[in-house]
């Protein structure tokens, strides 16, 4: 987990990015596949990642939610994530679980079916994942501290976003 310099909307910020990539990469697995997934932190905020719909089957302390199954995972510090995709197909998503890092820290993950298994059905041609998120021009950690402090709600997204871009709608979004 590491920061990097990302434009959008006229407006140049510091994201927290996996691998500098915004989204994130795309997790390829198939039903039955076991994944390790090291994650170490080089920003300054805590962070964990939560595998969003993917059951966990006896690996609750990879489910990624901070204090409830697992530590944050400190600046400086790595955890590999393990655990074991069961009885699943389709697309997901993964995203941090501490406070808004979601906002940047996200990405999919494609489930196939076991190897020598039909798909449900008929077999893609090709696979283009779409990533729906937000974007925020401040600093979105900071946002959600003064409305933690204030009791008032944050404050709207300036963009939606598809695959980390801002549609034609907004001004400059093409930068």
């Amino acid at each position: 987990v590491v920061y990097k310099s990302v434009t959008r909307l006229c407006d140049t910020k510091d994201i927290v990015t996996v691998n500098g990539h915004y989204p994130g990469p795309t997790i390829r697995a198939r039903e039955g596949d076991t994944l390790f997934i090291k994650v170490t932190n080089h920003v300054r905020y805590n962070v964990t990642i939560h595998w969003h719909g993917l059951r966990q089957l006896r690996t609750g302390w990879s489910d990624g939610p901070a204090y409830i199954t697992q530590c944050p995972i400190q600046q400086g510090q790595s955890y590999t994530y393990r655990f074991t995709i069961t009885g699943q197909e389709g697309t997901l998503w993964w995203h941090a679980h501490i406070s808004w890092l979601r906002a940047t820290l996200h990405g999919g993950i494609i489930i196939y079916p076991r190897r020598g298994l039909p798909y449900p059905f008929t077999h893609p041609d090709a696979e283009v994942p779409i990533i729906l998120g937000e974007w925020w021009n401040a600093d979105v950690e900071q946002l959600v501290a003064e409305a933690n402090i204030t009791g008032r709600a944050p404050d709207i997204s300036d963009a939606f976003t598809i695959n980390g871009l801002p549609g034609t709608l907004y001004n400059c979004s093409d930068q």
